[in-house]
Formats: C-alpha cells, structure tokens, sequence
C-alpha cells in the first residue's frame, strides 16, 4: 500500500478536485483507491460527488462503529471514508483517538493500493500529522503569489516539526506548461538557499480549466465529465508517474501503523 497525503498552504487551490480525480485516474489503471477526508471536522470529499454518508470518522473516534462500517464506495471504482462537519474537537486528533483509528486501520486498508489523505488547508496540526503518516506527499499551489508563499511555508513547518524531506509539487491553474516548471524553479530556489536538506520534485502542472467549475457544480469528477480536456490528460499523466515511480523507502502498511502513534 502506497500512502499519500495532499496538502496545501492555502485554500481554494483545488486540492480536493485534484484528489478526486487522482484516485479516479488510479482506479482506471487496475489500482483499489481509498480517498481518506482528513479535513476531519470540515468534510468535502462527500459533498463534491454527491454522496450523503449516514455515518462518517466522528462515530468511529466515539466508539459507535468499526472504521470498516464508514467504508463508502462509489460509482467511480474508489472508496470513500468520510470526515465530519462541523465538528471542532476533531481538527487535533490526541493520542487516545489516534489509537483508536490505529487499532482498525490494518483490516481496512490491507486490500488497498493506494491511500489518499486529503488534508485542510494550512499547518495545522492534523495537517502536519497526515504529512507525517503518509510516505509521500503532494503540495498543490496556484500562480497566486500567496499559494506559492504558504506552500513553501507548509514544507519549511513540516521540516521544521517532523523533519520531513520529501514532497512532490503540483501546479493548478497555469496558463501553460512553462509558467508551472517556472514556478516549481522559484521555489525549489528558495529551498536549495534557506532548507537544503528538503527534497522538492515536480510532478506537474494543470492548466485552468472552466470545466472544473462545471463538474464541481455537477458533484462529478471533471475526467468523467470532460475527459478530452487538457486538464484531464495533464492528470492522467500525473497518474502514471506516481505509478511509474515507486520509492524503496516505502515500508507499507507495518511502518505505516507504527507512525501512526510515534506522530
């Protein structure tokens, strides 16, 4: 099982679409996707593909049910586990909920080849937790000045606090492929001088897209509804390299576990 968070300094840079259609374009090549909302108290992923989960994390942190019982599939051959909304105690897990969840994680996540954190906003300390879980991780930023600020601000944070040095960086919104790589160069920059010990890679950019707004209004993924656009081929393409490139640091679902309650 491969474990990935995504995660964004700022909100508003379609991170939650670009999960979506992420473990849509997995479960297109032969790969069992579970999308993790790990926004826990603020869900999104259920909303954003039409889905009304009669239970959702909260009653598995309670006590009430197994996390097996919140497993929700969908028509798009990926599974979902909900967050819940409006619930604040949830947005910093103690160690007696992460527990909780640790006891129940290896059953459900077994039959799984991809586990996708869809993470909040900031750095927050869920945020920095679910980096820290997951083997890779993704920061999604725009051209905006301030997107690409806090996404340097979020890997300098988890650097800073759990000493991550990895990440993969996605570029929503570009005009063209060049105005993406620039903006992967002006923060690799700013990395290699202020935390060299941290690792950036490019995996990609996707151009803005007037269909995403579409989709997100018809709770449909937009590469199930425009499937020829550029956008959809740039994340098919995406896809591919993360299959393509398997890092033998990864551990599986033992070491996952075991960070699980070291975090």
């Amino acid at each position: 099982m491969r474990s990935i968070s995504i995660a964004s300094g700022k909100g508003g840079v379609g991170k939650t679409s670009f999960v979506i259609n992420l473990a849509l374009a997995l479960s297109q090549y032969s790969q069992k996707v579970l999308i993790f909302d790990a926004d826990l108290g603020l869900a999104n992923i259920d909303v954003m593909l039409g889905i009304s989960p009669k239970y959702d994390i909260r009653y598995v942190i309670n006590g009430d049910l197994n996390l097996k019982d919140i497993v929700y599939p969908t028509e798009y051959n990926f599974d979902l586990i909900p967050a819940s909304s409006g619930v604040v105690e949830l947005t910093n897990l103690n160690s007696n909920q992460k527990l909780i969840l640790k006891d129940q994680m290896e059953e459900v996540f077994k039959k799984y080849d991809y586990l996708l954190f869809d993470s909040s906003a900031g750095i927050s300390e869920n945020v920095l937790f679910f980096m820290y879980l997951a083997e890779e991780r993704i920061i999604i930023c725009t051209p905006e000045p301030t997107s690409i600020a806090d996404a340097y601000a979020l890997m300098k944070v988890g650097y800073k606090h759990h000493r991550i040095k990895d990440y993969y960086l996605v570029v929503n919104m570009i005009k063209n492929e060049i105005e993406g790589k620039r903006i992967y160069q002006q923060l690799l920059y700013v990395i290699e001088r202020f935390l060299p010990e941290v690792k950036l890679s490019y995996l990609g950019g996707l151009p803005f897209d007037e269909c995403v707004k579409t989709a997100v209004k018809s709770q449909i993924p937009y590469l199930k509804l425009c499937p020829e656009n550029e956008i959809s081929k740039k994340l098919t393409q995406i896809a591919l390299k993360l299959l393509k490139f398997n890092p033998q640091e990864t551990k599986g679902l033992e070491q996952f576990l075991e960070k699980l309650t070291t975090g």
